[in-house]
């Protein structure tokens, strides 16, 4: 049985003496139960405060003692980085509550506080998985409605010999205020002085199986509200998973898209958990990651520990928004790289000791970006259109450099009239290939490769091949500068290719395409999540034809060219591949938390070219550019010298 809102809330304090024998379970109840009465803040002030008078005395007390409350308990809890800007926080709350603030404000701070909390002190507010509601049904039957009644009315005759009465869960008045996770604080405590007896030694599922049952009494047109859920993309990003779902009431979901339609969605949902819990699915998960990082990042920064909040907000790129990368840019490039963007600056804000409410802005700012992200990933988003161009762009963005290093190398041989030497080449990229989905698989099964590590990989492996490129670069070109001098290289080039020589074009076949094929099969396991198989087929496989076109061409192209032109061409290809590189692999290394950032604003983003807005890897460029123009003047004054000597 459940008693009233206000005898509930009044129980609170004594429910925590059960605590107190297990300081685990304490440090739990107390923030869960400090989480409630946040949540009955931000819905019930309403009612006590209109137009900065008291409209409820009685209202307006109980909310006076609930933010007192809450400013107590979070004073009670385990000292962490957070816990001081968290009291902070509720001292700013009482003190809205005592000047009569308006009811929004003081809504969004109780929220904000509330998120905040749980990012800090982490506690379950929702199932694993979407509950079993036939579990839920038996156990009901059971257990309440004896008292509750099998329709949930609290009209049998026992409920009429209560007192106080069992709590009516068809009241559609009351259910309106009441969350999932309410419910489920009750089954799991109990409550002393009344036949309500804890169900704590019940396993979590079926607690959560039981509060999913009871609160869908009140909410019955299931077929209406899985219209408006499946037809609403914002909605389903409102509601973007079942922590989202236990702890929603239909009154605040009301207030934001209309009662009728609340109670609609409200009644699918709860009799269809697992609808959230689809719609969630890896995205949702991740991206709460995110936000909590972030949270908890500003938390540690107004506490001092700059150590920690930047440890933090890179943690929230690395483990909440880049496994949802791939997906994004496949729907919305331009979100993803803004996404990037803001995440870069900040982390440079706090690498910089910018002031704790600019951090706090940019962090703000970059959640704004994150609640774009979740409505673009909604899987009514994804259709069989975006599911092709994100398979071939993929493939095309990723495959296009590892091809024009290869390419070159085969041509530079055939050039060199040495094909047995194409051996180690193809030996090096097909390697890659099955290193690359090895790795895969070995990830997915046995280990656990961390967004750091993926970058680490990227990083490095770009920055190998750029170095390697650069010196080849400059080498090729030195070797296009006098037609004389061409003569003597095709007499002597093919002796210049050793048994050293194989082991280093099978190296950089590999490091070339090892990183590419790594990236691009994570980019695929995840768009494959999303569904429209035939399409990401399709799409992979079409640009998979693009790039054998493209070899083809280049192949055809090289026989045609005048061994001196090859080598200037190839020199030119080389060199533009390495500026590429060294961009991509600093910008991958920032990404990993190795190397600072330090934003340029206003300057554009072209990944194709490995151009990000930010003086580190646009340093990088320009050093390897730098190294480029000084080697190729270099070379084009021996040539001419060469050729006077020859002449």
């Amino acid at each position: 049985m459940f008693l009233r809102r206000r005898r509930l809330l009044a129980l609170l304090s004594l429910l925590s003496a059960f605590f107190l024998a297990a300081p685990a379970a304490a440090q739990g109840g107390d923030v869960a139960t400090t989480w409630r009465l946040l949540d009955y803040i931000a819905v019930d002030y309403r009612e006590a405060v209109q137009g900065g008078k008291v409209h409820n005395p009685a209202e307006y007390q109980e909310m006076t003692e609930f933010s007192a409350s809450v400013r107590e308990r979070l004073g009670g809890l385990a000292a962490t980085a957070a816990k001081q800007a968290l009291v902070a926080d509720a001292d700013r709350l009482r003190g809205l509550v005592a000047a009569k603030a308006a009811p929004d404000e003081v809504a969004r701070h109780a929220r904000g506080l509330a998120g905040a909390l749980l990012a800090a002190y982490p506690v379950p507010l929702a199932p694993q998985s979407a509950p079993d509601l036939a579990r839920g049904a038996q156990l009901y039957s059971q257990n309440c409605a004896s008292c509750h009644g099998l329709e949930g009315k609290a009209d049998s005759a026992l409920a009429k010999s209560l007192d106080p009465s069992p709590i009516a869960f068809a009241d559609r008045a009351r259910a309106a205020e009441r969350s999932v996770f309410g419910l489920y604080q009750v089954v799991d405590q109990g409550l002393e002085g009344t036949a309500m007896a804890s169900y704590g030694h019940l396993p979590a599922e079926d607690k959560w199986a039981l509060a999913f049952y009871a609160g869908r009494f009140a909410y019955r047109d299931a077929t209406a509200g899985r219209v408006l859920w499946d037809n609403d993309p914002a909605l389903r990003a409102r509601v973007k998973d079942l922590t989202a779902l236990a702890g929603l009431t239909p009154a605040a979901l009301g207030r934001e898209i209309g009662p009728d339609k609340a109670d609609k969605v409200m009644a699918y949902l709860r009799a269809n958990p697992g609808a959230v819990a689809g719609a969630s699915a890896d995205a949702g998960s991740t991206l709460d990651i995110a936000r909590a990082r972030l949270g908890e990042s500003v938390a540690a920064y107004r506490s001092g520990d700059r150590k920690a909040a930047k440890a933090l907000a890179l943690a929230a790129y690395l483990d909440g928004f880049e496994p949802v990368e791939p997906v994004l840019n496949a729907r919305d490039s331009g979100l993803m790289a803004r996404v990037e963007t803001a995440m870069a600056g900040l982390r440079s804000a706090i690498a910089q000791q910018r002031p704790a409410d600019e951090v706090a802005s940019r962090a703000a700012v970059v959640e704004a970006l994150l609640a774009d992200a979740e409505a673009a990933l909604a899987p009514g988003e994804a259709s069989g259109a975006s599911a092709f161009l994100g398979a071939f762009s993929i493939l095309l963005r990723e495959g296009l450099e590892a091809l024009l290093i290869v390419v070159a190398m085969l041509a530079f041989l055939r050039k060199a009239e040495r094909p047995e030497m194409t051996r180690p080449v193809h030996y090096g990229w097909a390697g890659a290939i099955l290193a690359g989905v090895a790795t895969w698989w070995a990830a997915t099964h046995f280990l656990s490769i961390s967004g750091a590590s993926r970058e680490l990989t990227e990083g490095f492996g770009a920055l190998l091949a750029a170095v390697v490129l650069l010196f080849v670069g400059i080498w090729m070109h030195g070797k296009a500068q006098a037609d004389e001098w061409q003569r003597y290289l095709r007499e002597k080039l093919g002796h210049a290719l050793t048994r050293g020589s194989a082991w280093f074009l099978f190296l950089l076949a590999f490091v070339a395409v090892y990183r590419e094929v790594f990236e691009t099969i994570l980019f695929f396991a995840a768009l494959s999540a999303e569904g429209n198989l035939p399409s990401l087929l399709l799409g992979a496989a079409t640009g998979a034809l693009c790039l054998a076109v493209i070899a083809v061409a280049m192949l055809r192209f090289s026989r045609q060219l005048p061994i001196s032109k090859f080598f200037a061409y190839s020199s030119l290809l080389m060199a533009a591949l390495a500026v590429v590189l060294a961009g991509k692999g600093v910008g991958a290394l920032q990404e990993a938390g190795m190397i600072g950032v330090t934003p340029l604003a206003g300057f554009p983003r072209l990944p194709i070219l490995g151009v990000s807005p930010s003086a580190e890897t646009l340093g990088a460029q320009l050093a390897v550019l730098a190294l480029l123009v000084f080697g190729f003047t270099r070379n084009r004054r021996e040539g001419r010298r060469l050729a006077t000597a020859t002449a």
